[in-house]
């Protein structure tokens, strides 16, 4: 796992580390072989050595290159502002903390350190067996498969990662939705930020899977930015 920093949502990305992931094969492939859980919901087996199987799409898309909806973290439902203020698991900043905390600077200490299904969105929202990924999830992610950006997915104009596995070839989308803070849209096009259901090193913040065109790494962004949330099913 990268040293992971916490980083505002407007703050400079250029002192991030590198990490490299790309592909060399510029065609945009298809998804190889998909199915529907009961739910009505596409999946993708990428042959990931815990069985893990990831859906097409982001919560809240029709498609796989939209953007769908966008949460702050531990939060299930959208909202048309993102801060502190707004934020459902504190008081007004990152001080004020009310659950999925270790430290006492921060407010009330739980020591919870993975989002309860109760205040996982892809949970919630998509409801059976559907859940946020942890951190280490969408490590393996990394891990297993070629990641690389492609500018125009399948012709219609979409910007983000297209993961390809190495064990059977299979591939999903991963579109660069950017980030919401206040009410202001920020980085589509440009940047990915995919919440993941670990706390990682708190401090008013949660790990989260950020990309753009060069890189594609673990960090911590701060709990009240609105995000992206891709669900995953765990192997039957």
């Amino acid at each position: 796992m990268k040293h992971k920093n916490l980083w505002p949502a407007l703050l400079m990305l250029a002192a991030l580390p590198l990490v490299a992931s790309c592909g060399d094969d510029d065609d945009d492939p298809v998804v190889k072989k998909e199915t529907v859980d009961a739910n009505g919901h596409e999946y993708v087996d990428l042959g990931l050595p815990s069985g893990l199987l990831w859906a097409t799409m982001n919560i809240g898309a029709a498609a796989p290159e939209n953007s769908g909806y966008y949460f702050a973290w531990g939060e299930t439902k959208t909202k048309s502002k993102y801060n502190w203020y707004t934020y459902e698991h504190c008081e007004g900043d990152q001080h004020s903390l009310t659950k999925y905390n270790e430290y006492a600077d921060y407010g009330t200490v739980d020591n919870k350190a993975v989002l309860e299904l109760s205040d996982d969105a892809a949970h919630v929202v998509w409801g059976g067996d559907w859940r946020m990924p942890t951190i280490g999830e969408w490590q393996e992610l990394l891990d297993n498969c070629m990641i690389e950006w492609v500018e125009d997915y399948k012709g219609n104009g979409v910007s983000g990662r297209l993961v390809t596995s190495s064990a059977n070839g299979n591939t999903l989308f991963l579109p660069a939705a950017g980030y919401r803070s206040d009410s202001e849209y920020k980085g589509v096009g440009i940047l990915g930020y995919y919440s993941s259901s670990s706390v990682g090193l708190g401090h008013g913040g949660a790990d989260n899977m950020y990309f753009e065109s060069s890189r594609m790494l673990d960090m911590s962004v701060y709990r009240y930015v609105g995000q992206s949330v891709r669900a995953v099913l765990d192997a039957e």
